[in-house]
């Protein structure tokens, strides 16, 4: 079959990966590069070098509007467009061109956490379970007809970071599976209930700031959820500090904000009478280390918060 892949970070890779390795794949269509790190150097997406590697004919778009890329489906005629995390919303003409429509795969269970952020987002909401969709791509966002769904199960310790390895597997193992279905001529479409969808925004350092009045459960939550990514902070002594895994400790009982050295890293109170145990941080102007190296060269005053210091 021929195949157009629109995609662009590495979550996205192993499903072109396998679409290679099964399907023609006609062109890929990725983001442009983008600037990153302090030196602002520019990047390739993860698709764009995979692509590359692969030999396959790669186009950066600024923009998808007014029929951009339209002399690019009449020259390369694909049947099918697969669309993984690419990162815009496709417009009509293109939705409407290949003969087996325009398929995505979604890292949540539709109709659940529709948008950019569903891997975090489900991780911060406390969720014990999520995983894939595979749907025809409609005018909205993320509303289409259901073809697959695929669960996993969230484990309590895991990052999204490590989720997101999983799911990116699990989605190109699904959409698989689709491919299937479509080359059988039997694609189950269901439609979503929208009463019962919710949604997942683009992730910022807005929301990285740990509230200790939240439970311990909730705090632990949301430094798993950010992790790799923007990561959760605290304050020591008016510098920030970076927390990048912790645990729950029902043992320990100190105020809200209120941190404690243990032999186990460091404990903080949260709202709910548990402490919040941070095991690898990194402080301001340092390098990230576990909290027990961190203890070594710093020390913990009694009834000291890690609270942002007023004013």
């Amino acid at each position: 079959m021929r195949v157009m892949f629109m995609g662009t970070p590495e979550f996205a890779v192993p499903t072109l990966e396998m679409l290679v390795n099964t399907e023609q794949v006609v062109a890929v269509i990725t983001q442009p590069d983008k600037p990153q790190g302090r030196r602002m150097t520019l990047t390739p997406p993860a698709v764009k070098v995979f692509a590359e590697a692969s030999g396959i004919p790669v186009y950066q778009p600024q923009t998808l509007k007014d029929k951009a890329i339209l002399p690019l489906l009449d020259s390369c005629r694909p049947e099918l467009i697969v669309v993984v995390a690419y990162g815009k919303l496709l417009p009509e003409y293109v939705l409407n061109f290949p003969k087996y429509g325009c398929i995505n795969v979604h890292a949540s269970l539709l109709p659940s956490y529709r948008g950019a952020g569903p891997i975090q987002w489900a991780v911060i909401n406390g969720e014990k379970e999520t995983g894939v969709t595979t749907m025809y791509m409609a005018k909205g966002l993320d509303t289409g007809d259901i073809i697959l769904k695929r669960a996993i199960e969230i484990l309590p310790e895991e990052t999204a970071g490590e989720l997101h390895d999983r799911l990116m597997v699990l989605g190109a193992d699904t959409m698989r599976e689709t491919l299937d279905l479509v080359k059988g001529g039997d694609v189950p479409a269901q439609k979503q209930d929208d009463s019962v969808s919710s949604y997942a925004p683009m992730l910022d350092k807005n929301i990285a700031s740990i509230d200790f009045s939240k439970t311990a459960k909730e705090v632990h939550d949301l430094i798993r959820g950010l992790n790799p990514w923007p990561i959760a902070y605290s304050f020591y002594r008016g510098k920030k500090i970076k927390v990048f895994t912790s645990f729950i400790d029902s043992n320990i009982k100190l105020e809200p904000s209120i941190a404690a050295a243990t032999d186990k890293g460091i404990a903080v109170g949260c709202g709910d009478g548990q402490a919040i145990i941070f095991t690898e941080v990194q402080l301001e102007g340092g390098k990230r280390m576990s909290a027990n190296l961190f203890l070594v060269g710093h020390s913990v005053e009694p009834n000291e918060s890690l609270k942002k210091l007023e004013g």
